[in-house]
């Protein structure tokens, strides 16, 4: 049971009165606050509106200072070389130094001696070298001479490489969903046209992958091939006495000995032929004995005539 207080009429207006002022200067409070936060929001608005250009050009340099990711091509290089040397021996065996030192193979190897003074010692060289150490190697080869040509060719197979790589991808998954079909084929007929057309689809792939490693080690791998010529000195050594000697008794026997044989060939020919010949020779006898019997009859015929 609550029991009902009655105020004074002046104590009842004071208190509404104090009550009134309190929520006005509460409401007054409360939006003097919001005004000064909408100014605060207004300016975290315009920064945030100078930091996002800021931002945003910052981002877009980045973009453009970062580097585009190419592919590296992939390139067949092949390269040509001619050196004169002083010594075409010696500098055969520096060559194989050096391509020892870079982890290279010989290839090929072609000599050709000189059989006269007017010609000069050759050799040719074929020499296989990892694709990195390519120009390093030919600066080392060419201090072993005089570099008399350089040539350096380059082709790009990336594309094929791709190619291959595709083929080959789809001819695999050809592979397994034939080996699938193959796994549910039902009659022998069936079985056997299957098994054939895997069988060249496997055909196929090996083909194309030892294609692909072929290209794949010229790309790792280039080739050299260097041609060497021995320099001509400005004077020949002239040979030894004995030297001398000796040349001259062999060539005398030799043409001795050819002589010799010329008159055996030749008598052997006059014998095979000797009949003809003594047909021939007989012949010519009996035409002048012919002629010497009736020649006084030809000379006292014109001196008859003559005394008549």
């Amino acid at each position: 049971m609550y029991t009902s207080i009655k105020l004074p009429r002046t104590s009842a207006l004071f208190v509404s009165t104090l009550l009134g002022g309190l929520i006005f200067t509460s409401c007054a409070a409360s939006h003097q606050s919001a005004n000064q936060a909408i100014p605060q929001i207004a300016a975290d608005g315009a920064a945030d509106k100078r930091m996002a250009p800021a931002s945003e050009s910052s981002i877009s340099q980045k973009t453009e200072a970062a580097p585009i990711a190419r592919s590296r091509p992939q390139l067949i290089k092949k390269a040509a070389m001619s050196l004169t040397v002083n010594s075409v021996d010696q500098t055969i065996d520096a060559v194989s130094q050096i391509i020892n030192k870079q982890q290279g193979d010989l290839i090929g190897l072609q000599e050709q001696q000189p059989k006269n003074d007017s010609r000069r010692y050759t050799a040719t060289i074929q020499l296989r070298i990892p694709e990195n150490l390519l120009e390093p190697t030919l600066e080392q080869i060419a201090k072993l001479g005089t570099v008399e040509s350089r040539n350096i060719t380059a082709e790009d197979v990336g594309d094929r490489l791709v190619d291959f790589q595709a083929r080959l991808t789809n001819l695999q998954k050809t592979e397994v969903n034939l080996q699938k079909i193959m796994d549910r084929a039902g009659s022998i007929r069936d079985v056997l046209s299957v098994a054939q057309e895997l069988n060249n689809v496997r055909q196929t792939i090996e083909q194309i992958n030892a294609q692909l490693k072929s290209l794949q080690n010229q790309v790792a791998y280039s080739t050299i091939t260097l041609n060497l010529e021995a320099a001509v000195s400005s004077t020949s050594p002239q040979p030894a006495f004995s030297l001398q000697v000796q040349e001259t008794w062999n060539n005398s026997t030799h043409s001795l000995s050819a002589f010799s044989v010329g008159l055996l060939k030749l008598g052997i020919w006059l014998i095979v032929y000797s009949p003809y010949l003594l047909i021939f020779v007989a012949l010519i006898y009996s035409f002048n004995r012919w002629r010497r019997t009736h020649s006084p009859r030809l000379t006292q015929t014109p001196q008859s005539t003559t005394s008549e």
